[in-house]
């Protein structure tokens, strides 16, 4: 089972009483060259088990090196990615929650490195695996019950601790939807008549929601995320600026001008000069 994923319906067993965390789903892979290294964000508490391999955890500020019995715990809606090289390729275990939120700093995710108990981890893993690809009658609730168990043995790391969150409303949903997207795809060609039909929403009452949730619009938030990632091929590449203007889908190069000095103060010119 070298790559494996699955997601688990929201009805298939919903705790009663107060919203407790929830197996949104259980994934199994590889790193891969072919993948697009972006940043990219998620309605739900991810949970990295890295279990072979080296690599670096990138989020917006930091690149962090990671290796076999390092856990990284990031919240929802916190941008991420994996970068990792073939000839040793990160391998993970990634467990999606939902209504679970790592008490942490202003950066939104912890790492841990799992000294005592990492055997115990695995064993709860890999009989969730199992579980989740044979899909026999009760395995949804047995992978939540293994859910709680792995949860607990994390709470015994003195170095954190969880919160358990309500659900979100029903506009916050469909704004995190629309948030992931644009996080998933800001490369691409988006428009306000695109995202309002995608979360089904008038593009006014979506613009407005948003603004009030994230306190930038739509459009706004898109440009947003493409300016964050030229700031990396900024520092990073050594990319033409009119390349970087086609790979983040910006209209032309004076706009990418316009927007970048705007957030920034400074042209993308003087930004590279300086953080080289």
């Amino acid at each position: 089972m070298d790559s494996y994923n699955h997601s688990f319906p929201r009805e298939a067993f919903e705790p009663s009483g107060h919203a407790e965390p929830r197996l949104s789903y259980i994934t199994q892979d590889q790193y891969s060259g072919k993948w697009e290294s972006n940043l990219h964000t998620h309605i739900c508490t991810e949970i990295f088990f890295f279990t072979d391999g080296h690599g670096w955890f990138r989020t917006q500020n930091d690149e962090i090196p990671v290796a076999i019995h390092d856990l990284i715990i990031i919240n929802d809606n916190v941008p991420h990615t994996e970068l990792s090289q073939d000839v040793n390729p990160l391998k993970y275990i990634i467990l999606g929650v939902e209504n679970l939120e790592a008490i942490t700093g202003t950066e939104g995710y912890i790492m841990l490195h799992i000294h005592n108990g990492w055997k115990k981890l695995m064993n709860c893993l890999q009989l969730m695996l199992e579980e989740a690809y044979e899909s026999q009658p009760g395995y949804e609730e047995a992978c939540q019950h293994l859910l709680q168990v792995v949860l607990l043995r994390l709470k015994r790391q003195i170095t954190f601790s969880f919160s358990e969150e309500c659900p979100p409303s029903r506009s916050s949903r469909d704004c995190d939807l629309i948030r992931r997207y644009i996080d998933n795809h800001f490369k691409e060609n988006i428009t306000l008549e695109q995202l309002a039909e995608l979360a089904h929403m008038n593009k006014y009452y979506l613009a407005h929601t948003f603004k009030k949730e994230f306190g930038a619009s739509p459009i706004n938030y898109l440009i947003s995320r493409r300016i964050d990632e030229s700031r990396f091929l900024l520092r990073e590449t050594n990319h033409s600026l009119s390349t970087i203007t086609q790979i983040l889908g910006f209209s032309s190069l004076s706009y990418f001008s316009q927007c970048f000095r705007r957030v920034e103060g400074i042209s993308p010119r003087k930004y590279r000069e300086k953080h080289r």
